[in-house]
């Protein structure tokens, strides 16, 4: 009887450590799924590190702006400065916007631009922009182009067409009037506003750039950009 009774105990310990074994490995295997579904889901466009510096691509429209690395608990940022100059840093970039359309930015500005008219050539400058581009042509002219811009003067939600070209957006996703000197985090589907302010059914973008400018305007801007990436929501 107490054979019987050891063996029945052995089996249950056995049939106990099995189960449990098994619950382990699906926990262990559902998490590593989650895992890579959640980096499937985020692309992360820009690092601001020394080495991916250095091999970004300039933009110079008049003079350029000064660039500095800097981090912080949230991880590294870059810093624009710009006075009576400016220009851009950019990559080429294909993002699929039907698995990833929100583009997310935290950004900050420390000097900005109030006074001008954003919407105007002579006052088309901006302490801080992220341009997204979509290539429909063989020149860059003929590109079509999304400029989110961290606006002095304007309120979030509006929108206006370049000065210089139609094909350009200009459309404020943060402002000044409401958040100075604080790091601030947007999100905005960009794949909707291509057919919204464009009417193209936009799949997959070309690049990502950002610019600080005060070309224009000759003011002094100082911003800061971090975290900039494309997510599924």
């Amino acid at each position: 009887m107490f054979k019987y009774c050891s063996n029945v105990v052995f089996f249950c310990n056995i049939i106990y450590k099995t189960s449990m074994l098994k619950f382990f490995l699906l926990v262990v295997f559902s998490w590593i799924l989650l895992l890579q579904v959640t980096l499937a889901e985020k692309v992360n466009i820009f690092n601001f590190t020394e080495d991916e510096f250095t091999k970004l691509k300039v933009r110079k429209v008049k003079g350029e702006t000064t660039w500095s690395l800097g981090s912080n608990k949230n991880g590294n940022f870059i810093k624009a400065e710009a006075e009576g100059k400016g220009s851009g840093l950019g990559k080429e970039v294909k993002i699929d916007l039907l698995k990833t359309p929100f583009i997310n930015i935290t950004w900050k500005v420390e000097k900005d631009l109030s006074g001008i008219i954003e919407n105007s050539k002579k006052g088309h400058d901006y302490a801080a922009r992220v341009f997204v581009v979509k290539k429909t042509g063989s020149t860059p002219l003929s590109n079509r182009a999304i400029n989110y811009v961290f606006s002095s003067n304007n309120n979030v939600g509006d929108y206006w067409p370049s000065p210089y070209t139609k094909k350009s957006i200009d459309y404020v996703l943060s402002t000044t009037k409401k958040e100075f000197d604080e790091w601030v985090s947007v999100k905005v589907n960009v794949k909707e506003h291509f057919k919204k302010l464009h009417n193209l059914d936009v799949k997959e973008l070309s690049g990502v750039a950002i610019m600080t400018d005060t070309d224009n305007s000759k003011l002094k801007a100082i911003a800061f950009y971090q975290n900039i990436y494309f997510s599924s929501e």
